[in-house]
């Protein structure tokens, strides 16, 4: 798979979270059919952000990945063979919303993660890869939601993948602002892949 190096700690994510909630009023609204310029709110990217920690404490190896990847709530596919599997989206303190998911590269062969997935800002464009292009869409209030960024402009999602081995998987994540508490569902979209429905929790 694609280069791997530090990664985002769910510490550094709360430490920015007043930051971060001042973006909301770019980060979303508008229609959500897109097409204003709003999309290109996003961000810087490093390198490979691990998933952010299991809410119950810190657990090893196997155990602590089990407790993520243990539900699902969509399955998506696309982008020439690549599968997505999101097993949560989880508010958080703060005002975020976390969703988690496994990226799987189905086939044999080595896959290149699609350009797409960056997001469209230009600044984006020139940081590197990541999930900076998924967006979370409430149809009932016709809003689009935007990955948030930290204080130095990187996203606050799963960085640094740039080609994945046939077969290989990796756990990824990428935090958004939080619908408001009547919302219980919105759909999740990754730019080459097939959007899905997921619940709120």
């Amino acid at each position: 798979m694609g280069k791997r190096c530090r990664a985002t700690t769910r510490a550094a994510v709360t430490g920015v979270a007043a930051v971060t909630l001042s973006l909301l009023l770019t980060a979303c609204g508008g229609d959500a059919g897109g097409g204003d310029g709003a999309e290109g709110q996003q961000g810087k990217s490093g390198s490979v952000s691990s998933a952010p920690a299991a809410p119950d404490g810190p657990k090893s190896g196997s155990e602590a990945e089990d407790s993520i990847t243990d539900k699902t709530l969509a399955t998506i596919n696309g982008a020439g063979g690549f599968e997505l599997v999101i097993h949560s989206a989880a508010r958080e303190q703060g005002g975020f919303l976390t969703v988690t998911g496994t990226l799987k590269n189905t086939t044999s062969g080595t896959l290149d993660a699609p350009l797409e997935w960056n997001g469209e800002e230009l600044h984006v464009k020139k940081t590197g890869p990541s999930f900076a292009g998924a967006t979370l869409i409430d149809k009932s209030e016709k809003k689009r939601y935007y990955v948030l960024r930290d204080t130095e402009g990187f996203p606050l999602t799963t960085t640094g993948v740039t080609t994945m081995k046939g077969g290989e998987s990796i756990v990824i994540f990428a935090q958004f602002p939080a619908p408001p508490s009547t919302i219980t569902q919105v759909e999740f979209q990754l730019p080459k892949m097939s959007p899905a429905t997921i619940e709120l929790s």
